[in-house]
């Protein structure tokens, strides 16, 4: 009976792990297709938070990578995962600060129109990638990491398009860097969350 209900639990984890890969697919294919899709039109645009939105975006898809590869495996490897996702996410902070200095020293203004229409596509990807992973968030540290990364993208969207009405309404680049500078807080804080979270799990 014992190794039955052994075999069963076995079972159910197999599933778990076949929907898990699933979802990580399908979400790390949206991010990598936006990421492209955002740093040619944030380059074009001459915009630091179309840009940073890119990053993030790309960073995601990498971290969606290593989770795929560490579903299944032991808390250890997931931990270390977790903790790889960390640097990726503070090294896309530091870099959307660099652009960010730059601007201010060119001082040229971005493109709104592109800037707008770039992060109004790329907010309904993250909605969509967002619901999907809903579904797994409590499932383990691999997926809780997963999701904060995703819900991030949903504000840093948004941030982007109101920043694109704010550089229309007074053709500054202040909109532009001030979301940019946004976006370098709102990563790097959870970079710092994820890596502390790591810390606490206990490894048997």
């Amino acid at each position: 009976m014992a190794k039955e209900c052994c075999g069963c639990e076995n079972k159910k984890l197999d599933t778990l792990a076949k929907k898990q890969a699933k979802v990580l697919w399908i979400v790390l294919i949206i991010n990598a297709v936006f990421f492209v899709a955002e740093f040619i039109s944030g380059m074009i645009a001459k915009s630091v938070s179309l840009t940073g939105d890119s990053l993030d975006m790309l960073g995601d898809a990498l971290t969606y990578g290593i989770s795929i590869y560490v579903i299944g495996k032991s808390l250890s490897a997931k931990v270390k995962a977790s903790q790889f996702k960390s640097s990726v996410m503070m090294i896309t902070a530091l870099f959307v600060l660099g652009r960010a200095i730059t601007t201010l020293i060119t001082q040229k203004t971005p493109t709104y129109e592109v800037m707008g229409v770039m992060s109004s596509l790329a907010l309904i990807a993250n909605l969509v990638c967002l619901w999907l992973l809903s579904k797994h968030k409590n499932d383990d540290i691999n997926f809780s990491s997963v999701w904060l990364c995703s819900r991030n993208d949903i504000i840093t969207n948004t941030s982007v398009i109101v920043a694109s009405f704010l550089v229309y309404l007074t053709n500054t680049i202040w909109p532009d860097v001030i979301v940019g500078l946004g976006i370098t807080y709102l990563v790097g804080k959870s970079s710092i969350k994820v890596w502390m979270d790591s810390k606490q799990t206990t490894v048997v």
